[in-house]
């Protein structure tokens, strides 16, 4: 199977039994994710999607653009001078915190959420930990950066992303939105990310008018993070073509914080002994005795 199988049909769906017989667990089988998932609801709302497949495996049944209002996305200032675009695209979307509360909103303090972060590298298997949540009644949606591990051949992504998972079983992590099956190991990879987000030079330069106003960055909220970044020093080694040898890949990107943090979010209804489980449980454990 190729490390990215998108499920554009039905074909040999799982049944919940047979996945059972396969040490597998499934929200919803092929078939039936078909019928179900909701598809990218708006511009940078992946988020927001994601909780409305959530919502919607949960048995909650909320329009769309209640889930987007109490999501609220953040958009992209495109038509913006460069600094200020930068600024929008280091919180563009949505955090973990926001599909939670958003989660929370629309099902009318229903619904809550727990996420569990995968950075820094966490001792855990994946797949057998998704299941012993989702096999007790648990919804999990993935926060990914999408720049990691991406396939030979294939263009750097321009953004993370959220998708909610509605399986697992020895062939890997199905996902909606789109509707796909990936590696475990390779979803894990991008379930492990610092929270920063490459931004192509073509972006940069369309920007790159007059005398960029980088005062602004130390009016943010993480105002160190881009300076420990040096965002301002790569822009102006992009612009002057000073990189060097070992340092090509400042040519094509230059790399900003980003407010998005790796890691599974799981759902479950509030007022439930699963979610006293997810509140009481501890973070995953870190690899190798890493620092947070």
């Amino acid at each position: 199977m190729d490390s990215r199988d998108t499920c554009d049909g039905a074909e040999n769906p799982k049944s919940s039994s047979e996945a059972e017989s396969c040490d597998s667990v499934m929200v919803w089988n092929l078939e039936e994710a078909v019928q179900k998932q909701v598809l990218q609801i708006a511009s940078s709302a992946c988020g927001a999607t994601a909780v409305l497949n959530a919502l919607q495996a949960l048995g909650f049944d909320v329009c769309s653009d209640v889930v987007e209002k109490c999501v609220q996305t953040r958009m992209r200032k495109n038509d913006a001078p460069l600094i200020e675009y930068l600024i929008s695209r280091s919180v563009a979307g949505a955090t973990h915190q926001q599909l939670i509360e958003g989660a929370e909103k629309a099902s009318e303090g229903r619904v809550t959420g727990r996420f569990f972060s995968f950075y820094p590298e966490r001792n855990v298997d994946l797949t057998t930990w998704l299941a012993s949540w989702m096999k007790k009644g648990a919804v999990a949606v993935a926060t990914m950066n999408m720049q990691i591990a991406v396939p030979e051949g294939e263009g750097i992504p321009d953004a993370w992303h959220h998708q909610m998972i509605f399986g697992v079983d020895s062939e890997g992590i199905y996902m909606t939105n789109p509707l796909e099956i990936e590696r475990s190991s390779l979803v894990k990879q991008r379930l492990c990310s610092e929270s920063q987000l490459l931004i192509r030079k073509q972006d940069i330069m369309s920007r790159l008018a007059g005398d960029p106003d980088f005062s602004l960055l130390k009016e943010t909220v993480d105002c160190s993070k881009w300076e420990e970044l040096d965002v301002v020093g790569q822009i102006n080694r992009m612009v002057s073509g000073d990189i060097a040898p070992d340092d090509v890949s400042h040519l094509s990107y230059v790399v900003i914080p980003a407010a998005y943090r790796s890691g599974v979010t799981l759902f479950a209804w509030r007022h439930s002994d699963l979610t006293k489980e997810l509140l009481l449980t501890p973070d995953l454990p870190l690899l190798n005795n890493q620092q947070s």
